[in-house]
């Protein structure tokens, strides 16, 4: 009885937080008239499909989701390699002071974005990278704390007779790290590889302040911009809004097998 009681409270759970994605779903497929219609009707009367097909015809949507796909998917790969790098490093190598560096690391968490903006935009211009996508790419290979802590926390919890079976077989701190850990930790290496992509995929900071070309802005500004062109269309604003959603969604369930798994894993070793 208490586990069926615990699945009824999940389902429960599970139901209530899929409410606002159904209402914004429904909101999508209706007209004008039943988007703003008091009170609000749950179904569309009709269902109009054609508002998804109207966002792709009013806007370059298209062009959007393709900067925001590529520097997501750049973005998490540098961080899945350089944190993997640098956690390797501080769970594994006999480096001086690495407690302290990975304290110092973990600090930077503390600062909040708008503290670092004005900064960073600055290096950035004396670099040239303004209107590019540099700015929003290259912070993410130089590793980043989070990255850092859940791959070192996943590093530790692999044997050492692992690493010292391989070093007398003849295979180098590379070989080891490539071959032998590395495959251990794709949990934590799926876990990190959803956030990063789901970070950067919705980042509406910092493209508004890097970018200023159309033709290079990301999907969540350009769905922000739609409000000013699809005045009275609210309805086709919140398709736009849900397509946007479509690759994290798809992108959880490839990797959600290891997602829960890495999760845990960063708390299993200090």
């Amino acid at each position: 009885m208490p586990k069926r009681l615990a699945y009824l409270v999940l389902v429960a759970g599970a139901a209530v937080m899929l409410l606002p994605f159904l209402a914004s779903l429904f909101n999508s497929l209706k007209t004008y008239a039943d988007y703003i219609a008091v009170p609000p009707g749950l179904l569309p009367d009709p269902f109009e499909w054609s508002n998804w097909t109207q966002v792709w015809e009013r806007a370059p949507f298209g062009i959007y989701a393709l900067n925001s796909l590529l520097i997501a998917s750049l973005a998490a790969f540098g961080n899945v390699l350089s944190s993997a790098m640098v956690g390797h490093a501080l769970a594994r190598m006999k480096l001086p002071a690495r407690g302290a560096l990975l304290t110092a690391a973990l600090a930077t968490m503390m600062l909040p974005t708008v503290v670092t903006i004005i900064p960073s935009f600055i290096l950035f211009r004396e670099f040239g990278w303004l209107d590019t996508f540099l700015p929003l790419i290259v912070p993410f290979w130089l590793a980043t704390p989070f990255g850092i802590f859940l791959m070192r926390q996943s590093f530790l919890a692999v044997p050492k007779e692992f690493e010292e079976a391989a070093t007398i077989d003849g295979a180098g701190p590379w070989r080891v790290f490539t071959r032998i850990h590395l495959p251990l930790v794709k949990p934590a290496l799926a876990t990190l590889t959803v956030f990063t992509f789901m970070s950067s995929w919705g980042a509406v900071l910092e493209p508004t302040v890097y970018l200023t070309s159309p033709d290079k802005l990301t999907l969540p500004i350009g769905v922000m911009g739609l409000r000013g062109q699809f005045v009275g269309n609210d309805q086709l604003v919140t398709a736009a809004a849900l397509m946007s959603l479509l690759p994290i969604l798809v992108l959880f369930l490839i990797a959600q097998r290891y997602f829960v798994r890495g999760a845990m894993a960063a708390g299993l070793k200090g």
